[in-house]
């Protein structure tokens, strides 16, 4: 069992920079996958990125790639999203993810445990 608590969300303006942090209870976060979503009002939950146990391997969705940067500490049981260069279009509810599955990284029935999500507001 993983619990999942993200924070770091907030209000910028076009261009500005945010970190979110996803902190996860348990003495086995190392051995999970760890995805971020986002969910915009009236719209289904997107993938945004995700890295492996190891952080030797992360994807990105093509809409935040070069902007977007996931990492983790694995030491602090934490997996980050930096986000630069925000726009309007990324304002959503932004969610962490865990799972220790490999198939379907890149879709939220990939995952097993959510956070509460993280409110980003973007202003033009």
């Amino acid at each position: 069992q993983v619990q999942l608590v993200e924070s770091g969300g907030g209000l910028v303006q076009t261009g500005g920079s945010l970190r979110l942090s996803c902190a996860a209870s348990g003495r086995t976060f190392s051995r999970y996958s760890m995805g971020w979503f986002r969910q915009a009002p009236g719209k289904e939950r997107e993938f945004v990125a995700r890295i492996n146990w190891s952080a030797f391997s992360t994807t990105y969705a093509d809409s935040v790639k070069g902007r977007f940067t996931i990492s983790r500490d694995n030491a602090k049981n934490t997996v980050y999203l930096q986000m630069n260069s925000l726009n309007p279009e990324d304002t959503a509810v932004y969610y962490c993810a865990a799972t220790q599955r490999v198939r379907e990284p890149t879709i939220p029935k990939g995952y097993d445990y959510w956070g509460q999500g993280t409110q980003v507001t973007v202003s033009s």
